[in-house]
């Protein structure tokens, strides 16, 4: 089963299961009432929350429920909202839910289509779902492959619509979201790339060395960095208890641990992370949010120590 299968599956499970608002095991810290989330620049004058919100948070909830848990993150900070058409109902819930705010926050999509029709199609169903005349940053999604590269950049390809869209004002920003490191670098070089949304966690940093050298390249060609799975602990071993339904890999729970896990991923020079889509992981990390300074050397190196003999979700080939 593949990351956008599982994806799938996990929603229809937590849905069917009852199991949508799990999670709720996790004692989420307690920020001052007046602690706010701190906010990085991106570009051109663009400041994110460090932490932001994915679509799959809100996919598989009440509206009422999204419209509550969407008004709660602006209310502490949050301005930074992403959605994905794979992410089960999450255009339809964070739509209507983020009407009211839409003029304040940052609002990004992606599209998994390579060819041109197809992320039109895309691009335009994303829009009215989410009930808006553009999007901040738009992204390839989970490019993977070098045929994917091909794909977005041939004639005819998707490559042409994130242009036009662009230069319509329907997209601000271009980007793009991967979990492989050669297709993101090759399509950062062959494309006018504003972001990149990768992976960056401190297991797979230490045991798989995965992700210091696309970190560094995005860096050196001027393109912002947007952080994945900073809480992902490992893949689940076989025959656990999968617990966090929305989640394929075995994420961090422990808020002691979490607060340094993010505090790694924003020590990389990274502008704003995504926790993952279950919401106690979530709240935990938006309640950790305010007080996430950058790792000392010394507190690097034993979180990296720490890490000996586990197995990272992704691993430089």
């Amino acid at each position: 089963m593949n990351r956008r299968e599982f994806m799938q599956a996990a929603l229809l499970a937590a849905v069917t299961a009852g199991c949508v608002r799990s999670s709720t095991e996790i004692e989420e810290p307690k920020p001052e009432p007046t602690a706010g989330i701190p906010r990085r620049p991106y570009k051109d004058g663009v400041k994110l929350s460090v932490v932001g919100l994915g679509g799959m948070v809100v996919a598989g909830l009440e509206q009422e429920e999204a419209n509550r848990l969407v008004a709660e993150s602006v209310e502490r900070g949050v301005n930074y909202f992403e959605a994905a058409p794979t992410y089960g109902d999450a255009e339809l819930r964070l739509g209507p839910a983020l009407e009211p705010y839409r003029d304040n926050v940052f609002l990004v999509c992606k599209t998994t289509q390579r060819d041109a029709v197809g992320a039109q199609r895309e691009l335009d169903q994303s829009l009215t779902r989410l009930r808006t005349d553009h999007l901040d940053l738009y992204q390839f999604h989970a490019v993977s492959t070098m045929e994917d590269v091909e794909k977005i950049l041939a004639p005819g390809g998707a490559g042409e619509v994130f242009l036009k869209a662009r230069e319509e004002g329907k997209v601000r920003f271009l980007g793009l979201s991967a979990h492989a490191e050669e297709p993101a670098i090759a399509l950062m070089d062959r494309f006018e790339c504003d972001s990149i949304l990768f992976p960056v966690n401190f297991i797979c940093y230490a045991q798989g060395n995965f992700g210091p050298r696309l970190m560094q390249h995005a860096k050196e060609k001027g393109v912002a960095r947007l952080a994945l799975k900073a809480l992902a602990h490992g893949p689940w071993r076989e025959g656990e208890t999968r617990s966090y339904h929305k989640c394929w890999y075995r994420p961090v729970s422990d808020p002691a641990l979490a607060r340094q896990a993010l505090r790694f991923t924003l020590s990389e020079d990274v502008t704003a992370l995504i926790p993952p889509g279950d919401e106690g992981l979530y709240r935990m990390a938006l309640g950790l949010a305010s007080d996430l300074p950058p790792l000392s050397a010394a507190e690097r190196r034993e979180l990296l120590a720490g890490t000996e003999g586990l197995e990272p979700i992704f691993r430089t080939k």
